[in-house]
C-alpha cells in the first residue's frame, strides 16, 4: 500500500502569488511613515516584534488558503489476477542421473534447477512426476511452495526398479492435467535416457498428450559420449562390498524427444552442462507466461482540519503573547 497527498481544489493554491505583495505593502506603508504600536511585553524588544502581528496574520492567511485548496492523503493498494498455467513437472530418478558429469551429479543439478524455477512462478499450479522403470506422483497440482520445494529436495535416485519409462511418465503426468480448467497446461519433462521399460508407448502417450491439449517440454541432460559414475560392487578377492567410479556410455533418446515435443507444439532441449539446464528452464520460464492484470484502488482522507485549526492559532497568537499590533495611517 502507498500513500500521496492532493488537492480536490488546487485553483485556490494562486491565491498564496498574493502573500508576499502583501508583504511588500505591509513594509512599503511602515517605510512611509505608518505608525506602529504594540503593546507586547518590553522584553521582547526589537524590532522584529513590529512586524510579527502581521507576519503571523500572514502565514494564518497562508494556512487557510492550503486549507480550502482540501489537501487529501490517498491511500492506494493494488490487486493482480493472473490466467495461471498447470505445470506437470516430470523428472528422471533412474540410476544414470547419478551420473557426475554434473557436478555433484546430474540429479542434484535437476533438483536445484527445478526448485528455482517453481520459487519464480507463483501465480501457477505445479505438481510433480518421477520416474525410472515405473512412474509415481510425488505432488499433485498444488500452490502448496513450501511442500513442493521440500519433496523436491528430498528426492534420491531410485534404487528399487531401474531403467526409464518415458511413455509411463508422460501418461501419469497426463492424467494429472487432463481435469485442469487452466488456460495453459504444460508438461515439462527431464530426463538422461531412452524408453526401455513400462507398459506404454512414448508414441502413444504423446498422442493422448495431443488430445488433451496439452503441450510437453522435453530436456534431455547429460555430456556427449561417456560420463562417470559411481557404482557398488563386490570385490572378489575380500568380498567387502566397496564402491568404484566407472565410465558409462551417454544414451538421450533426442529423436523420441524431439517428436514428443513437436507432436505437442513444444520444444525439445539438450542440456550437456548445469548452465545449459538452467537456461533452459530460464527459456521455458519465459515461454510460459501470462498476462498478468493489475488494479489500482485508491481512497482519499481529508487532512485540511489541521491547517484549519494551524490558521485560528497563528490569528490569536498575538493575543496569547500579550500584544496588539496596530497600524495608524499619518
Amino acid at each position: 500500500m502507498t500513500s500521496w497527498p492532493q488537492f480536490a481544489d488546487p485553483l485556490w493554491l494562486a491565491a498564496l502569488v498574493a502573500l508576499p505583495l502583501l508583504a511588500l505593502l505591509h513594509h512599503r506603508r511602515g517605510g512611509s511613515g505608518a505608525l506602529v504600536v504594540s503593546r507586547l511585553p518590553a522584553r521582547c524588544g526589537g524590532l522584529w516584534r513590529i512586524h510579527l502581528p502581521f507576519y503571523l496574520r500572514l502565514a494564518a492567511l497562508a494556512a487557510l488558503v492550503v486549507a480550502l485548496a482540501r489537501p487529501q492523503l490517498g491511500y492506494a493498494w493494488e490487486e493482480s489476477t493472473t490466467e495461471g498455467i498447470d505445470i506437470q513437472l516430470v523428472l528422471d530418478i533412474s540410476g544414470s542421473m547419478a551420473a557426475e558429469d554434473f557436478q555433484p551429479n546430474r540429479l542434484e543439478v535437476a533438483k536445484r534447477v527445478a526448485r528455482e524455477f517453481v520459487a519464480k512462478r507463483p501465480a501457477d499450479r505445479i505438481g510433480l512426476t518421477t520416474f525410472s522403470g515405473s512412474a509415481i506422483t510425488r505432488a499433485p497440482l498444488t500452490n502448496d511452495r513450501r511442500m513442493l520445494d521440500e519433496i523436491l529436495a528430498a528426492l534420491t535416485i531410485t534404487t528399487d526398479q531401474d531403467g526409464t519409462a518415458i511413455g509411463v511418465a508422460l501418461a501419469n503426468a497426463a492424467s494429472r492435467l487432463k481435469d485442469s480448467g487452466a488456460k495453459s497446461r504444460v508438461v515439462v519433462l527431464v530426463t538422461d535416457g531412452v524408453n526401455n521399460a513400462g507398459e506404454i508407448d512414448p508414441g502413444s502417450a504423446a498422442a493422448v498428450a495431443e488430445g488433451l491439449g496439452l503441450r510437453v517440454y522435453t530436456v534431455g541432460v547429460g555430456t556427449v559420449g561417456e560420463a562417470p559414475i559411481r557404482v557398488k560392487g563386490r570385490d572378489p578377492l575380500t568380498g567387502r562390498i566397496v564402491e568404484q567410479t566407472l565410465r558409462m556410455k551417454v544414451e538421450v533418446d533426442e529423436d523420441l524427444l524431439q517428436k514428443i515435443a513437436q507432436r505437442t507444439g513444444g520444444r525439445f532441449y539438450r542440456a550437456t552442462d548445469p548452465d545449459a539446464l538452467t537456461q533452459v528452464f530460464a527459456e521455458i520460464d519465459r515461454l510460459e507466461r501470462t498476462p498478468l492484470q493489475v488494479k489500482r484502488y485508491v481512497r482519499y482522507q481529508e487532512s485540511f482540519q489541521a491547517l484549519a485549526w494551524a490558521a485560528l492559532l497563528l490569528v490569536a497568537m498575538p493575543l496569547l503573547l500579550g500584544g496588539v499590533g496596530i497600524t495608524v495611517e499619518p
